[in-house]
């Protein structure tokens, strides 16, 4: 490992909070982002003023071209990329707003492009670097209601291993996580009704902790995982094996 810096976004969910609290135990130097500024003081109190902390409007270019410059700029050094961030709107196809659909894609895939395209010249120059995508098990098996969730989920695995092609060659791996049914303030609302239909699916019979997914995207962060990239990972206790 040259150098213990990763970028987060993401950091304040179910899944993003574990990611980073892993880290932030493995003395990683943390740089995290979030759209609100009550966010980003919670964050800062938590992981104190030896890490680093933006403002960024993933689903707007403006603020990520902005935002990117500034990372690039103090952060020559990062090596590790987590995009965790994404947003649902759900809606059967018929009665989806276009907003519905295109904040959705801008946010969970588009964000993506650019902020891999703005971190990835120094990861290059370096020589190394540890790119993972946070995406879903309805990628793979499509989700009635979600086709836009779905749909930018999907996209961001094939973005991540054309992306795996063009970088293997510069020492920097890249892959995807795909979780399923994880505890969370999502989960914490349903019925036991609710979610013991969701559970009839799962051959675990069990939802997946947030320190699940955690652990995954730490070893596939490490230089243990060396030989490893262009792959997507299910965490989904058996809900779809593929």
């Amino acid at each position: 490992m040259k150098n213990k810096k990763v970028f987060i976004t993401g950091a304040t969910g179910g899944i993003g909070e574990a990611i980073c609290n892993k880290f932030y135990q493995k003395e990683y130097n943390l740089v995290l982002t979030s759209s609100s500024d009550e966010k980003l003081l919670s964050l800062k109190k938590k992981y104190g003023d030896n890490n680093s902390y933006y403002k960024i409007d993933i689903s707007d270019f403006e603020s990520i071209d902005r935002c990117m410059s500034q990372i690039t700029s103090d952060h020559k050094d990062l090596t590790i990329i987590i995009n965790n961030a994404g947003i649902t709107s759900d809606n059967l196809l018929l009665r989806m707003k276009n907003d519905q659909w295109s904040k959705v894609i801008k946010t969970n895939l588009e964000s993506n492009f650019f902020i891999v395209k703005s971190l990835l010249p120094n990861m290059i120059s370096n020589r190394y670097g540890k790119i993972i995508g946070i995406s879903s098990v309805v990628a793979v098996q499509g989700n009635p209601g979600q086709s836009n969730y779905v749909a930018s989920k999907a996209g961001m695995i094939g973005f991540y291993k054309s992306i795996a092609h063009e970088v293997a060659k510069r020492n920097i791996n890249v892959n995807v996580v795909s979780p399923g049914f994880i505890i969370s303030p999502m989960t914490d609302k349903l019925t036991e009704v609710q979610k013991n239909k969701m559970l009839e699916n799962i051959p675990m019979k069990k939802f997946g902790e947030p320190n699940d997914v955690a652990n995954l995207v730490y070893f596939l962060s490490s230089d243990q995982a060396s030989y490893i990239t262009g792959q997507n990972f299910h965490v989904n206790g058996g809900m779809l094996m593929v």
